[in-house]
This record gives C-alpha cells, structure tokens and sequence, in this order.
C-alpha cells in the first residue's frame, strides 16, 4: 500500500484539471435550501453513471439468474460504501482543493505515483472495455449489428463527448441526468411486468455465509462491487465538484460539501435502484422459473419476452442498455483526462485521450468477439468489473489517508464514525479480494 502522505499540507495546484470548467457553474450567494442544492446537483449523478454501466448488467443477470435474490445484500452493502467514499471524495476536492490524482503526485515518491497511476489506468481500460462490449451488445439487439461492427462503431462515440462539453458543463449533466431518468423507467416497466417476490428482496437483503464459503458466489459477488465500487470514480467525483463556484470561505466550503455530498447520496439510491433492479429482473424471470445458466445479455434479452409475456419487454430492455453505454463513456472520457492531468500534469486533446483510451479497449473486445462470440463477451464483462475490483484499493487507501489527516484537512479530517466506516471499507474490500485471488491461485 501507499505511504502516509506528508506532513506538510496540500496546497491547491496551480492549475485545476478540467480547467476549462473549474469554478464555471454558478452557485448563488443568497437563497433557500432548494435552491442552492439545485446549483450543487449533478456532479452526484455524473459519478452515479459509474455504477451503472454494462458491466452492472452482467454481474447482475449472472447473478440473478444463478443464485436468485441472494446477492441483493451485496449491491445494498456496495451501494452504501460508495455513498461513504464518495462523500470522503467531494471533501477532498472541495476542502483540499485538490483531487485525488493531484493529491498523489504532491505527496507521493514518483515511483508510487506512476505505479498508482498505471493501476488507475487499468482500471479506466477495463470500465471502458464494458462499456465497449455494452454498447455493441445494444446495437446488435436493437439493429442486428454484428458483434464486431458495433464494437468498430464504439470508436466514434468520443465525439458525442466533444459536442456536449462544447455547450457547458451543465449541459453534459443534463444529459446524463435524461439517460438515467430514461434507464431508470425501462426497468420500473421491466420490474412491473416481472413481479417479483417482494419476501425473496427482503430476504436478499440480509447477508448470507454462503456468499464467501460458495466460491461461484464469491466471484459474481466481487464482480458486483468492483462494478459498484468504480476504482476512477474517486477520482472523478473529487475533481467535477470543483466545477461550481462556491465561496471560498470556511463556511462557504461547509455548506459545499454538504450540498455535494447530498447531491451524490441522492444518485447513488438512484443507482441502488438500477442495480438491484437487474439482479431483482434476473431473479424473477430467470432464477424462479430454472433457467439458472443467463449470464448473457442476449440471452436476457430474447428471454425476457418468452418468460413475461410482453412484445416490448426485450426492446425496453435494449433501450436502456444503449442508454447505459452512452452514460459511461461520458464519464469515463472525463476520468480519463483527469487521471493524466493529476497524476502527470500532462494535458493531452480530449479527443486524442478518448480514442487512446477507446482503443485499448476496442483491440481485446473485437477479438474476444470474433474468436467466441456471445459467450466469450459475456466472460470478459464480468472478468472486467472483477479487476475493476482488484484496482479499488489502489485508489481507495490514499483517500482515506489524505482525508484522515488533520494536517491536510484540518477540522473536516475523518474522526469518529466516519474514520471508523472509511477503515472497515477498506479492510474489506482487500479481505475479499485477498480471499478470491487465493481462491483463483
């Protein structure tokens, strides 16, 4: 793991990432509750997107399908560390002035810094390796696109990022916002068609031993929180949420974390709701009818119309699996471009991040596809979001530290209950990745 950071404290960096939108969105000095978290909304939902892109399908139908509601008390629990780190996130841009990146480079050697940026890099190419397969398992339902066409086509998206950010930063999370309000209702219709056991999602909510002495549920569970948990999204949320121009006074800052961190707990139910909501649909029309082996969203989607009985069930369901790959590469072009500028204070054109980025990830999805087909794309999802997982304490210690200390942090340092919930999140997620490379070697 990382050294401790220094002793000195964290200085704001000359220049912000993102620098073209830093301090851009105006937050009014005067006015009601409503109307200042209106300013601060929507940096929560920008970082929601992480937790539920494409790789969320897999690990959820997998899931579902195979062991029923059972591992619902994994998305709860997953769901409810995110709400804690993201907030530790937003209190680190917000009070530090600095987001974790650049909090790396000040504090750490420069081979601990490149050996964190490497994991992160890692980490973005295999988020973006889902997305990938995502949107061209969308394209090949919706249109009949060969798998590899769609994943050819996935290399132009970077330019839906470029026109949005050309309108403001407010716009891009308006469209975000409209993808999630478009995901979030395809899965309320797939939920009301499914019916579900409402004593089996009770009973998913408690945690089961089974989850850690059955090494098949082991694996779907760390898959699960490695798709909830991104590794880039503390990385990400740190930096948009000095986006808005709040005063830079001690109580100016206060009321800014506290609006940010409403504004991502707020998302992030949002976000529980989708994700339970794919195991809940894998569970229903699946698992409780014996067809336990659908891990592929192709087969959820020629299923699901067969099992409920409804023509638009199948369709409903590609909409918004479009929907969700479109949703992750906005965010992901804009993790990527923040973990360069932090970590190495290099700058590089959007575009030419994205596309570097996108092809990294392009080259091993084609040939996956072309090579096994359906199956073989269906086993990369999962394997990605399993190393999205194995990154997470890469980029999960540093924040706890950086935010921990009172010489970087001063009075908003972790104490108490929030020290207490940041130290058992992070013994863990190493304890259960520790547990399945064990099982894996």
């Amino acid at each position: 793991m990382p050294p401790p950071p220094a002793a000195d404290t964290i200085a704001p960096p000359p220049t912000p990432s993102l620098s073209e939108v830093h301090r851009s969105v105006h937050v009014p000095a005067v006015g009601g509750f409503w109307r200042k978290l209106g300013a601060f909304a929507g940096p929560g939902y920008l970082v929601a997107v992480g937790y539920m892109d494409p790789g969320n399908w897999a690990t959820g139908l997998a899931g579902g399908s195979a062991f029923g509601y059972t591992l619902l008390s994994v998305i709860l629990l997953s769901n409810l560390m995110a709400m804690v780190l993201q907030a530790l996130s937003a209190k680190l841009g917000i009070i530090g002035g600095m987001d974790l990146a650049q909090a790396c480079r000040a504090h750490y050697p420069r081979p601990v810094n490149l050996t964190l940026w490497l994991m992160c890099e890692l980490a973005i190419v295999a988020c973006d390796l889902a997305e990938v397969i995502g949107t061209a398992i969308a394209l090949q339902l919706l249109f009949g696109l060969p798998l590899v066409a769609g994943i050819a086509i996935t290399a132009v998206d970077v330019m839906l990022v470029l026109a949005l950010q050309r309108f403001g930063f407010r716009k891009l999370e308006a469209f975000v916002v409209a993808l999630l309000i478009v995901i979030a209702g395809c899965f309320a219709i797939e939920l009301a068609y499914a019916q579900p056991s409402i004593g089996g999602i009770l009973r998913g909510l408690v945690p089961s031993s089974e989850i850690v002495t059955n090494p098949a549920m082991l694996f779907i569970a760390i898959g699960i929180l490695g798709a909830t948990v991104m590794p880039h999204n503390l990385y990400l949320h740190s930096s948009i949420v000095q986006t808005r121009a709040f005063a830079p006074t001690p109580d100016g800052k206060r009321e800014a974390l506290r609006m940010a961190t409403i504004d991502s707990s707020v998302a992030l139910v949002l976000a529980l709701f989708i994700n339970a909501a794919i195991l809940i649909l894998a569970a229903a029309a699946f698992h409780s009818t014996g067809r336990t082996d659908v891990a592929e969203i192709q087969d959820a989607y020629r299923l699901l119309t067969p099992v409920l009985g409804v023509g638009a069930a199948s369709m409903v369901f590609a909409i918004a699996l479009l929907a969700s790959g479109q949703n992750s590469t906005v965010t992901g072009t804009l993790a990527g471009q923040i973990v360069m500028e932090g970590f190495l204070n290099l700058r590089l054109p959007m575009w030419l991040r994205r596309l570097v980025t996108r092809l990294i990830a392009i080259v091993p999805a084609a040939i996956v596809a072309a090579t096994y087909g359906e199956s073989g794309t269906a086993r990369l999802l999962v394997l990605s979001q399993v190393v999205l997982s194995l990154q997470l304490p890469f980029a999960m210690v540093p924040l706890v530290q950086f935010t921990s200390s009172r010489r970087t942090m001063g009075d908003h340092a972790n104490r108490g209950w929030l020290l207490v919930a940041a130290s058992v999140i992070c013994v863990v997620v190493i304890g259960l990745n520790i547990t399945l490379l064990i099982g894996l070697l």
